[in-house]
């Protein structure tokens, strides 16, 4: 049995017992975990906030061999999300990282670009300034698909190679659910994609920046939930295509606006 103590952020809880919860992590130096929190669900427990949905917190928990599962000794609350949450579409943008963080992330494989990730983007969602909501998704998305290795090559049509970023000859660039990338419109109309969506310049141009740069150094725009919403469409299809499943919280922020 092997004790440690790592900073972590909460993903997701689950009832388990008369008392108890089940506790899906983020760990910095092990990965997403899951452990059992002994008696966390009554009304003194120990743990208080620190098990709060994207908690930032210090955990301490054990593993016995061949236990799928750690049990959970303590947790100190690093950083709390209460703030965030006083906002609808702030806390349903909470529930959108957690989502696909739990979905998106391996088991017990160490992913320091990622914790960073999730870090920086939850730590801009705490500031108060107008449209942070949409910037941070719509970053955390990018660099989502990015770090997992499934983010397409977007200066090019998949289907014939055209360059779609000729300042002179600026090229439409469309997407479907059923191709990984983005096609002209001629190869739109001969592949005969359906349900095809058109992401404009403009978004293309963020997903640049956004990839050059920090979620708090990108240049200054006026963000809006229409801002870059076809590319968070773009993003949110090929996650739900990488782990086969809809995502439920996505519908639902963008309604937020």
């Amino acid at each position: 049995m092997s004790a440690r103590v790592s900073e972590a952020f909460v993903l997701q809880t689950w009832p388990y017992r008369e008392a108890d919860a089940v506790v899906s992590f983020f760990t910095r130096d092990h990965g997403k975990l899951r452990g059992i929190a002994r008696r966390a669900r009554r009304p003194k427990s120990g743990f208080g906030a620190g098990l709060e949905r994207l908690s930032q917190i210090r955990m301490s928990y054990y593993q016995r061999e061949n236990r799928e599962l750690v049990t959970i000794d303590s947790c100190e609350l690093i950083q709390s999300q209460f703030s965030v949450i006083r906002d609808f579409s702030g806390s349903c943008a909470l529930d959108f990282l957690a989502e696909v963080s739990e979905q998106i992330l391996p088991a017990n494989e160490p992913g320091e670009r990622q914790f960073r990730l999730l870090a920086s983007v939850l730590e801009h969602l705490r500031s108060t300034s107008p449209g942070s909501v949409w910037r941070a998704v719509t970053y955390f998305s990018l660099w989502t698909v990015r770090l997992a290795g499934f983010l397409p090559e977007m200066h090019v049509c998949l289907g014939c190679g055209t360059w779609l970023e000729d300042p002179e000859y600026p090229v439409r660039a469309f997407f479907s659910r059923f191709s990984a990338g983005l096609h002209c419109q001629d190869c739109r109309r001969e592949l005969h994609l359906s349900n095809a969506w058109e992401m404009s310049q403009e978004s293309r141009t963020i997903a640049q920046e956004m990839l050059r740069s920090p979620v708090g150094e990108l240049p200054e725009r006026n963000w809006t939930q229409s801002t870059a919403a076809d590319l968070r469409r773009f993003l949110a299809q090929r996650i739900e295509t990488h782990i086969e499943r809809k995502l439920i919280t996505a519908p639902v922020l963008e309604a937020a606006a």
